[in-house]
């Protein structure tokens, strides 16, 4: 029997897409695949189809990828509400994109307004991407104080900003900025004594001060957007700290685009507050893995796939 004051649900950011994901849920069960159909409808496009047969460049696509995570999030959440009855972590929290679908299962965010909400963030990243196009890239084997102060030294020589993005666990951060800034930081890096420095396949550079190009047009789409406060606690990006009102929220939200995944130290928080199981809900494991490097004593469950879902319904029960 799972010990629900002492679990937390964790949702995943872009990256964790797949094609192929969600299919076997819906397959199983029908809670699953009423979520999917309630998604075409509001979007106005089978983006159901995408998620399950691709193609895999559609559904890497920003503008998709992120309404696609959310879905899938709501669908498992779905499912566990149809299989256990009423399901309450102790606690909630995701990383980048994935913290819109956390504010869902935490009550804040109604599914249908959340889905708009989240596919307009999208368009306005790949908007802002095609505004002020960027780059970013992954830093194994340098600690975040190094890598601030690499980001700050190269972005004072190129005359471009560069930040840490995101800080995923120890030893594996992502920095994000302009081009050039992003180019000369990553031989920099490997001087500085990084293991590898890898450049990502994107244009879009999330979580810089690149994305303040679009951060008006998502306050507007944010202040448009109907909040509850939160019925489970939510640990923000930004601080590492709960979110426990609308006001806050809406604040955290924007900030986020243009702040650091603190990734790290919103787990330490969790397991700090007695969080001592975390149960990752998406398409992969990545949250899962990160997870594990953070604090190896922290149990572990990923929610990917149907029969995933189904053992740990049966555990849950």
């Amino acid at each position: 029997m799972l010990d629900w004051t002492t679990t937390a649900f964790v949702f995943p950011g872009q990256g964790s897409q797949q094609v192929g994901m969600g299919a076997d849920l819906a397959a199983t069960y029908p809670a699953a695949r009423q979520v999917f159909e309630e998604a075409d409808e509001a979007l106005g496009f089978a983006l159901s189809r995408l998620c399950f047969d691709g193609p895999e460049d559609a559904l890497s696509d920003t503008i998709n990828t992120q309404p696609a995570l959310y879905v899938m999030g709501a669908a498992v959440l779905r499912v566990l509400a149809a299989e256990l009855g009423e399901v309450r972590p102790a606690m909630v929290a995701g990383h980048s994109l994935g913290e819109l679908t956390a504010l869902h299962a935490s009550g804040a965010l109604e599914f249908a307004p959340g889905l708009r909400l989240v596919r307009e963030r999208g368009r306005l990243m790949k908007e802002a991407g095609a505004r002020r196009p960027g780059a970013m890239a992954a830093v194994l084997g340098l600690d975040a104080e190094a890598v601030r102060a690499l980001c700050a030294t190269v972005s004072e020589q190129i005359g471009q900003p560069l930040v840490l993005a995101n800080d995923n666990c120890e030893g594996q951060l992502v920095i994000s900025g302009g081009r050039s800034a992003v180019e000369a930081a990553v031989p920099l890096a490997l001087e500085a004594g990084a293991k590898r420095a890898i450049p990502l396949a994107v244009s879009v550079a999330s979580h810089s001060p690149l994305m303040s190009a679009i951060t008006g047009e998502f306050r507007a789409a944010l202040d448009a957007t109907e909040f509850s406060a939160p019925a489970i606690p939510v640990i923000g990006n930004v601080e590492a700290s709960p979110l426990t009102s609308v006001a806050a929220i809406r604040s955290e939200l924007a900030a986020q685009l243009t702040s650091t995944v603190r990734w790290t130290e919103t787990v330490l928080a969790m397991r700090q507050a007695g969080i001592e199981t975390f149960v990752e809900i998406g398409p992969k494991d990545v949250l899962t893995g990160l997870i594990k490097r953070i604090d190896r004593a922290a149990e572990r469950h990923t929610l990917n796939s149907a029969e995933a879902l189904g053992q740990f319904i049966t555990a849950a029960r």
